[in-house]
């Protein structure tokens, strides 16, 4: 066993003890804003994404202390119901996640939609507006098909008939 002082705890144990009220010391620095303010002051300052948020890490962090204090009591926390409570805290985290993500998504403008559309597709009334004369050059510019072929290349049904 280490050596101790005079009060019997190792001097390893009053290392760790010392670095453990160092940092309990820091959170409670860090979280003092958020302890003095009164909480209807905060949530009316915050949209309502992010009061959820500020609640979900308070009602978090809370919960994992305990779970550090259950540790430290000698209680395995696994078997205690702060285990159910963390995951229901995580659950409501991802639902969370899930709604900021849907409204950083990007937006389709339908009106700019509807009209790159409109412009893009062959309109058969605009076709026939334009002229007739037009449809008929291009069809007689165009290659005659062979006997028993359609315009795509493939076979009619039409069997030809061979002269002898």
């Amino acid at each position: 066993m280490e050596s101790s002082d005079n009060d019997g705890i190792p001097i390893e144990l009053k290392e760790r003890l010392g670095n453990f009220d160092a940092a309990v010391s820091q959170v409670e620095s860090m979280l003092q804003p958020l302890i003095s303010t009164p909480h209807n002051e905060l949530v009316d300052k915050l949209a309502p994404l992010d009061a959820a948020k500020l609640d979900l890490v308070g009602v978090y962090s809370i919960n994992s202390l305990f779970w550090m204090y259950l540790n430290v009591c000698g209680v395995n926390p696994k078997d205690h119901p702060v285990k159910k409570e963390l995951e229901r805290i995580r659950s409501y985290m991802t639902r969370i996640k899930e709604a900021q993500d849907s409204l950083n998504k990007p937006r389709v403008d339908k009106g700019a939609a509807k009209r790159f559309v409109r412009s893009a597709l062959w309109q058969a009334s605009q076709a026939k507006a334009s002229g007739k004369d037009s449809a008929q050059e291009q069809s007689a510019s165009q290659s005659p098909q062979p006997q028993g072929l359609e315009e795509s290349g493939r076979p009619t049904g039409r069997k030809r008939r061979h002269k002898d």
